[in-house]
């Protein structure tokens, strides 16, 4: 996911004289104004790196006039489409991966190739299979196959984060697999304490849904339900396994029923309070975890037993078509992949491309990192559930929060879930 509660501030950072108008010409030349918009927070990882590449980048280009602008992810989302048809187009921006987002973009022509500069460059020899799966899109901008229209330099998964305090109390042990974190989680129950931190309102009941049909799927499943490479039924394992399983849960007094109506950051901060033994979420809560958590011992584990996780590479760096310096661009890019600002990620709680773990140095980064290589070496990235098709989020959460408070069964939500994904897909292959 993404850092969407930025607000947005709009500033301008002039580093150095300029010259010129800005445009291919001036470019070349080492002169212009280069215009840069993205929506990370000043105090994430992200943010933190970026900032540092843009001191590098002046250094490389003393005669360009950097232009930054801080969006809010709300802002692009809803506009976008708008915005680079226009003249007011950035030169680069952040962009938010999947179908549904850059690859709708590329299908209108909005979006600049980059195919040519990711191989002159070498950027593909610095992302796995998994995560070059978001930055292309074919001519329907569907995405894994077809040109690159973006280049990630982050990544994000879903992984268990835990009180240790509260599993030292309770006397339980990390799980190892399924069936170890369902018998921990009774023993909280024993004792009266819901095990699983849960939010109905918003993406977290949609990805442990996700989540459990993983535990039963492999990489044909992924790539039929994400690439369309093949049916997928909603009648049958994995997806009846993973909305059996989530209402089980629920009837177990491992999800509250009362979580139907909360949102990420309630199931956030309730974690935060240490009121909460266990949430399933993210990779983008951990600098604020660390951070904001003093009063007990907190970890992360990968989801016990499973070979594919919901994650991707994070957003994309893209190129607008109406970009007035798109070479300057690729350069901002090539920085931005570069050691010294991949291990700025690293020592804030992102989660770099190609991290050298040497230079990492806080051991709760090291283990971000590490879980995620293994995620990646063994192609166990397996994208997000609402990403197939263009709307289905809103479906996905309305079908999660059924679950938790029963007002539908597993198999109404199932059909009500096919039926947006059938619909979804077909308009998309048939244009």
């Amino acid at each position: 996911m993404i850092s969407i509660g930025a607000a947005f501030v709009s500033l301008a950072l002039v580093l150095a004289g300029c010259g010129g108008q800005g445009d291919d010409a001036a470019a070349e030349n080492g002169t212009g104004t280069f215009k840069l918009w993205h929506y990370e927070s000043a105090n994430g990882a992200m943010g933190k790196a970026w900032d540092k590449a843009i001191e590098v980048f002046q250094a490389e280009h003393p005669d360009v006039e950097v232009e930054f602008e801080r969006k809010a992810f709300e802002q692009i989302q809803q506009n976008a489409s708008m915005i680079l048809a226009s003249d007011q187009a950035p030169d680069l921006m952040e962009y938010n991966k999947g179908n549904a987002t850059a690859g709708l973009l590329s299908s209108k022509g909005l979006l600049t190739d980059l195919s040519d500069e990711v191989s002159s460059r070498g950027w593909d020899k610095m992302l796995s299979p998994s995560l070059q799966t978001t930055a292309r899109y074919d001519e329907k901008g569907v995405m894994g196959s077809g040109s690159w229209f973006g280049v990630p330099n982050y990544g994000e998964y879903v992984m268990v984060y835990y009180n240790k305090d509260l599993f030292r109390q309770y006397g339980v042990a990390v799980p190892k697999t399924l069936d170890e974190l369902t018998k921990a989680m009774d023993t909280f129950v024993a004792k009266k304490v819901t095990p699983l931190g849960m939010a109905g309102a918003e993406y977290p009941a949609g990805q442990l849904y996700y989540q459990l049909a993983l535990s039963k799927a492999d990489r044909s499943f992924v790539d039929n339900y994400q690439l369309y490479k093949g049916p997928v039924s909603f009648d049958s394992d994995p997806l009846k396994y993973g909305a059996d399983t989530f209402r089980e849960w629920v009837d177990k007094g491992y999800v509250s029923k009362q979580s139907a109506s909360l949102k990420a950051e309630d199931m956030g901060t309730a974690f935060i309070a240490g009121k909460t033994p266990m949430i399933v979420s993210g990779s983008w809560w951990h600098g604020r975890f660390a951070s904001e958590i003093k009063k007990f011992q907190w970890g992360t584990f990968l989801f016990p037993g499973n070979k594919l996780n919901a994650g991707s590479s994070g957003n994309l760096w893209v190129v607008p078509e109406q970009s007035k310096n798109k070479k300057l661009a690729y350069d901002f890019i090539d920085i931005t992949m570069r050691p010294e600002i991949q291990t700025i990620l690293g020592n804030n709680g992102g989660v770099p491309v190609k991290a050298d773990l040497s230079k990492v140095t806080d051991p709760k980064n090291k283990e971000l990192i590490a879980n995620f290589e293994a995620i990646t070496s063994a192609d166990g990235l397996a994208f997000y559930p609402d990403w197939p098709v263009p709307g289905y989020y809103d479906v996905l959460v309305a079908g999660g929060q059924s679950l938790i408070n029963g007002s539908k069964n597993p198999q109404q939500v199932l059909t009500e879930l096919g039926k947006a994904y059938e619909q979804g897909v077909s308009e998309i292959q048939n244009g």
